[in-house]
This record gives structure tokens, sequence and C-alpha cells, in this order.
């Protein structure tokens, strides 16, 4: 009997592959989806202020979160970063998240076969629920099910 062992490189490839079968996602694709969703973003008038507050060069924050949304699709483990600490310092709440989700749910289904835009959607509203309960929480805030983050309006 013949074991074949094969290396983390090779294991993740081959995840990397299924998921590309699966979905039909691919890094092109996720590169359009990235760049279309953030110049919406930077249009935006309640998401646009808090990114131009921030961000001046935008191509290092493209290629973030075109290794991002990489890791989260494809399991490709491009990113190495923590979102949660960079979120933590934001003026953001329930509204942001909100409004992220509707213009990458509208960018996703407008660039994207529905089964990829469905894998986007879904996991966007995963990341998207962490993100505010982990904000929630660094406000000394406990959100009960079904409870939404909302700012103080002097916080804004």
């Amino acid at each position: 009997m013949s074991l074949s062992i094969k290396s983390a490189g090779a294991r993740r490839a081959d995840i990397v592959a299924a998921r590309k079968a699966e979905t039909g996602i691919d890094e092109a694709m996720i590169d359009r989806l990235v760049r279309a969703f953030y110049a919406r973003v930077r249009e935006d008038g309640l998401l646009g202020p808090v990114f131009a507050a921030r961000i001046r060069d935008w191509e290092p924050h493209l290629r973030q979160m075109g290794a991002f949304w990489s890791s989260v699709a494809l399991m490709s483990g491009a990113y190495h970063g923590q979102p949660m600490q960079k979120h933590l310092p934001l003026p953001i709440d329930a509204a942001h998240f909100d409004r992220w989700l509707e213009l990458f749910a509208q960018t996703a289904r407008e660039l994207c076969p529905p089964k990829a835009a469905e894998c986007f959607i879904e996991r966007a509203q995963k990341i998207a629920e962490s993100l505010e309960l982990g904000l929630a929480g660094a406000h000394g805030v406990l959100l009960a099910k079904g409870e939404r983050f909302r700012r103080d309006r002097r916080d804004r």
C-alpha cells in the first residue's frame, strides 16, 4: 500500500482549484469585483468620507482587498492581515455595514455569474456581522441576537 503525502502547498492548490470549479470565481473576477466595488464606495455619501479620511493611495488597498477576497472566496491563504484591528478605530456602525453590504451585493450581482455572486454576498454578510459584533464589543456593547450596533451620534 502506497501513501501519497501532499505538501501543504499542494493541498492548498487542490482546495483553490475545487473552489474555482464549484463557484466559477477566479483571481480576475475578484480583481474586477474589488475595483468596481471600491469605485462605488469612494463615490458613496456615507462610506466615501470614511475611506477618504484614511486612504490616499488606493492601489495598495485594492491589492490587499484582492488578497483578502481571494482568501475568503477561494481559501487561497493570500491575505495576511487583521481586519478587526483595522476596523476598530473607524467611526462606523450598523448603518455603514448595511450600506457596505448593499453596494457590495449590487456590484457582485452586476459583475459575477449568479453562483459566484451569491458566494461573495454570503461571505460578505458573515464578515460584516462579525466585524459589527467585534466593533460593538470593543465599545463595551454586548449585542443580543438581532440587535445592531449604533454609535452615539456624538461619535460620528
